[in-house]
């Protein structure tokens, strides 16, 4: 009898090995890559790549909906960089006539957007010129996860540059006026605070500027910096910059009798209480600079933002 048990015992083994064995073959065949721990990553993962016909001839230039940060390519049988004076435009041409197969490259957006391609030889291309569309065009923005928008960059921190365009794009829309005590009128020039938003930490200011006058106003810089209240005479004035890290509808060149609103996003910062934020637009070889001074209870007082009625 203790034989027989011994015998189940070896059997109940040798079909459990069998079955491992199986249920390994099976899994390496289905998923592992590499033979060793890995899984296959499903298509609905993979960001698709378009299509591109590049030569030796000819230039392929692409236009993308917002500044480009970062291009690599997949070989030496093409080259690719920014057009001269276009943060937005890329130049794309072959290095050798005729190469055999295909190559790739990825481009990476200022608004987080990435954009693959992949890249073959072509006499004569079908396109010469790309225009990749903005998602946001869309008017769809119920789903992120099917977006081109997923890159983080350092200056938002932990935000989504997807959503900081969203944000700045609604308020710009809504157009409300939620601040009036805020603004400089100086030479035809009246420049307006419209309202301080505030969201995860960032700080959103809605601006105005209109121009009375006939002559337009070139914009050289506008500068946000934190400031001392009082200065007593020969003190050395102690200020910080703060550097916008996005903008919406930035003018440049404000045309005569016509108003331009901006909205900016700023990192997140306080403010004590013996010192203010001051805005100044500065005009480009003129001197109708323009000057806001915002104290730190309208930083404290600024707008929260509801994602939900994000537009």
């Amino acid at each position: 009898m203790k034989q027989i048990f011994v015998m189940f015992a070896l059997l109940l083994g040798v079909c459990a090995a069998n079955a491992q064995t199986t249920d390994t073959v099976k899994y390496a065949a289905g998923n592992d890559l590499y033979r060793g721990i890995t899984r296959k990553l499903p298509y609905r993962q993979m960001v698709t790549p378009y299509g591109v016909e590049v030569t030796f001839a000819k230039t392929v230039h692409i236009i993308f909906p917002a500044a480009v940060r970062y291009v690599d390519l997949g070989s030496n049988h093409i080259i690719a960089g920014k057009a001269d004076g276009a943060e937005n435009v890329i130049r794309v041409k072959a290095t050798t006539e005729g190469f055999p197969g295909e190559t790739n490259f990825s481009v990476i957006c200022e608004d987080g957007s990435f954009f693959s391609f992949n890249a073959k030889y072509a006499r004569e291309p079908e396109m010469l010129n790309i225009e990749m569309k903005d998602f946001l065009e869309n008017e769809d923005t119920s789903d992120f996860s099917h977006t081109r928008m997923n890159i983080y960059f350092r200056e938002l921190g932990n935000e989504s540059p997807l959503l900081v365009k969203l944000i700045m794009r609604s308020i710009y829309k809504n157009n409300d006026r939620k601040v009036r005590h805020l603004g400089s009128k100086r030479f035809g020039i009246q420049f307006l605070i419209k309202g301080i938003y505030t969201y995860n930490g960032m700080l959103y200011v809605h601006t105005q500027t209109k121009n009375s006058s006939n002559v337009p106003f070139d914009t050289d810089f506008i500068k946000f910096k934190i400031v001392d209240k009082k200065v007593p005479k020969r003190t050395a004035i102690q200020e910080t910059v703060l550097d916008a890290v996005r903008s919406y509808n930035e003018v440049i060149e404000i045309a005569g009798k016509s108003t331009v609103r901006t909205v900016y996003a700023l990192p997140k910062f306080t403010i004590p209480d013996d010192k203010l934020l001051l805005v100044e637009l500065y005009e480009k070889n003129g001197g109708r600079h323009q000057t806001i001074r915002v104290e730190n209870a309208d930083i404290v007082n600024a707008e929260v933002i509801n994602e939900l009625k994000i537009k």
